[in-house]
């Protein structure tokens, strides 16, 4: 399976979270990583949000950033069409970088459909209005609302 993930996946495969075990099983198990351009950036700006408010003598995000960059080097990255992320943001109300993510994930699934038609695409998130929207879609999604 082809597991694509979104910032909030991407950041618990760093991060000791809840679900963190399951995200870093599925990008283990997946015949392919895939995330939007857009993921490192985000990811980076969760890290140094994160290191900022913890609030301790050591700053733990160059290793946070080494980790990222490990895995990265695993992943594909997908270019994005604004104008299809712009439609997706209206059709299901979600936020720019949302559906930004979900524009990619899209754009995945289509061009693997073209070479196996048989190829499982799975978007793996964790907000609510992103994963209800990605099924909407057609996706297989992994992952769970935060509350």
């Amino acid at each position: 399976m082809i597991v694509y993930l979104d910032t909030s996946a991407y950041v618990k495969l760093v991060l000791e979270e809840v679900d963190s075990r399951h995200v870093r099983g599925w990008f283990a198990s997946a015949t392919r990583a895939v995330s939007s351009v857009i993921t490192y950036a985000e990811t980076c700006a969760a890290f140094s949000r994160r290191d900022r408010d913890v609030h301790t003598t050591a700053s733990r995000l160059t290793t946070w950033v080494a980790s990222l960059d490990d895995r990265w080097r695993r992943t594909v990255s997908v270019p994005v069409d604004g104008r299809s992320a712009g439609r997706l943001a209206i059709a299901h109300g979600l936020r720019g970088m949302d559906a930004v993510q979900l524009a990619a994930a899209l754009t995945l699934r289509e061009h693997v459909l073209t070479e196996a038609s048989d190829a499982e695409v799975a978007f793996a998130a964790f907000d609510r209005r992103l994963l209800e929207a990605a099924e909407r879609e057609g996706l297989t999604t992994l992952g769970r609302p935060l509350e």
